[in-house]
């Protein structure tokens, strides 16, 4: 290794570091003026909550065993949205790249229905599913699958056609096509996909349960709202902040493995 290439990697080393430094920083900075205003009452602080109220609102969830309860619910609903509109609206982006007759046919349904406000459809979910889990994933399905299969499709399709031409000119069947081609083509295509489903499946999740949930953390926002507990709303919002990051962190871990090998 060259002198000129450690000067350069040990460049990159310092500038993460201080990136990472000033993130935190920032967090700091935000938290501090956020207790700072509701200590000296620069904004009232039982509409803008405080970090220390926030705080013991948390703690007091978590002395009255609720705390696990609705993060266990909303994370459940969240992971279970997130990988069924993962694998099914790659499932559905497969056949109709297969079948190009059906994806011309299907093209301006897909628009439509992604255009189409999924809110609208809360009392129809509730009807259809019941009034329970079902109807919280039914609805982060609707915001994450049609997404997914649009963002899909379009990956598969933008293959350069010369690349499937040469391998057609050789005997490859659409099977091997996909396999050796698209799909490899496809991987950073993909992860993006699985970042954008994160923060997606989390609002469908919590849109569900403002339509129809006893338990979870989109239940505390709507009770805390109602009962004017806005240190319980801003907590969970909070909460929701740390449990979507963390998720977010996953997935960017599988995409750094999946560098590795593709």
């Amino acid at each position: 290794m060259s002198e000129e290439h450690k000067q350069y990697l040990k460049k990159q080393k310092v500038r993460k570091l201080v990136v990472r430094l000033v993130q935190i920083g920032i967090l700091i900075l935000f938290f501090g003026l956020w207790e700072l205003s509701a200590t000296l009452e620069w904004a009232d602080p039982f509409i803008t909550s405080s970090p220390s109220r926030v705080a013991k609102s948390i703690a007091s969830l978590y002395a009255s065993g609720d705390l696990f309860v609705h993060m266990g619910a909303t994370l459940w609903e969240t992971v279970v949205s997130f990988l069924i509109s993962t694998v099914a609206g790659t499932l559905i982006a497969v056949a109709l790249w297969w079948n190009r007759f059906l994806s011309e046919a299907l093209q301006p349904y897909l628009i439509v229905l992604n255009s189409l406000p999924k809110i609208a459809l809360g009392p129809l979910i509730i009807i259809w599913v019941g009034a329970g889990k079902g109807a919280i994933i039914t609805m982060a399905l609707m915001i994450c699958l049609i997404i997914t299969v649009i963002s899909a499709l379009q990956g598969f399709q933008s293959v350069e056609r010369d690349k499937i031409d040469l391998l057609r000119s050789m005997g490859a069947g659409k099977g091997k096509i996909f396999m050796k081609l698209v799909l490899p083509a496809n991987i950073p295509n993909i992860l993006s996909i699985l970042k954008i489903n994160v923060g997606l499946s989390w609002v469908g999740t919590i849109m569900g349960e403002y339509l129809v949930s006893r338990e979870g953390l989109g239940y505390l926002l709507v009770y805390g709202g109602q009962v004017f507990k806005l240190d319980l709303v801003m907590a969970s919002t909070l909460i929701l902040c740390v449990l979507a990051t963390a998720m977010y962190l996953v997935v960017a871990l599988l995409e750094k493995i999946t560098e590795k090998y593709f």
